[in-house]
């Protein structure tokens, strides 16, 4: 299904979110020496390389173009053997889905346990304040069913497993080698801070909130300042900014959490060029 769920968002959400100044996803290339990033329309999925290893989080769309930005990174698709995945919505797994060409068949996905219920049928994701039900989707990739906490180790790379439900039941975030938090779509920024992300593609926002406060917390208090690097507005590495807003909604139809610089329709990418991707690193927000 997700070529089709891709198609749809290109073509619906295009129309329904443009001129809300609501999508600024950052185009194609680095953020620093170790993260890269690819754009795909509004949403970004993300690499990290250290050593010989890169490792993905998210895997994006059903995306026609994913090898070719990969290239302009000098990143192989066929390297890659391990993707994190922040939770299952289609702009996140679409090129791991069954019915995607196949670039990162032999890749293991790392996935919440709680959110793989999903995956398996047990529960279905529901958008639009839970009016609209969302197809299942279909993984054959070998999977490692990951919990709240846990930390595991890939070729010397440590990741930091930490559970922030709301969005979807079984969200998960990263925390990569004590530097880089990968948050999915937790965190939204605005150009005045962080906010909860859109309340209108929710699992529970309620519970969406609690989790951010909750992750603030355990952040502050073992004292860590990462980069918050989010899936569809940027990266920022003030924590202020990050969670300015955290008890707060992003509602685009409020004009909520909107900022005046983000394109008028971020599904137009023809700013994301090659030449762009290799001219330096990507400019953070909230500095």
């Amino acid at each position: 299904m997700s070529k089709k769920a891709t198609e749809f968002q290109r073509k619906a959400m295009s129309r329904m979110y443009r001129g809300k100044e609501i999508f600024k996803p950052l185009n194609t290339g680095w953020i620093d020496e170790n993260v890269a990033c690819v754009r795909e329309w509004v949403a970004n999925i993300f690499f990290y390389r250290k050593g010989d290893t890169t490792i993905m989080i998210d895997a994006g769309y059903n995306y026609d173009r994913l090898a070719e930005k990969m290239h302009w990174l000098g990143i192989d698709p066929h390297s890659i053997r391990h993707i994190l995945i922040t939770h299952q919505d289609t702009d996140h797994v679409g090129a791991v889905e069954a019915d995607s060409p196949g670039l990162f068949r032999n890749a293991k996905l790392y996935i919440s346990e709680i959110e793989n219920r999903y995956l398996t049928g047990e529960v279905r994701r529901r958008v639009i304040y839970h009016l609209y039900k969302l197809p299942q989707v279909t993984i054959n990739n070998e999977k490692v069913l990951l919990h709240d906490g846990e930390v595991i180790d890939i070729d010397g790379i440590k990741i930091e497993c930490f559970l922030v439900p709301g969005h979807t039941w079984g969200h998960m975030v990263y925390l990569v080698d004590g530097k880089y938090l990968f948050t999915g779509d937790t965190l939204w920024f605005g150009a005045d801070g962080g906010y909860s992300f859109i309340s209108a593609l929710a699992e529970d926002n309620k519970l969406a909130v609690k989790s951010l406060a909750l992750l603030e917390k355990k952040l502050k208090k073992r004292g860590l300042h990462p980069l918050f690097i989010t899936g569809h507005t940027g990266w920022t590495d003030n924590m202020e900014f990050a969670f300015a807003h955290k008890n707060e909604l992003c509602s685009p139809f409020k004009k909520r959490a909107h900022d005046p610089n983000a394109p008028y329709d971020a599904y137009d990418e023809s700013d994301d060029t090659e030449e762009k991707a290799k001219s330096g690193f990507l400019k953070g927000v909230g500095r």
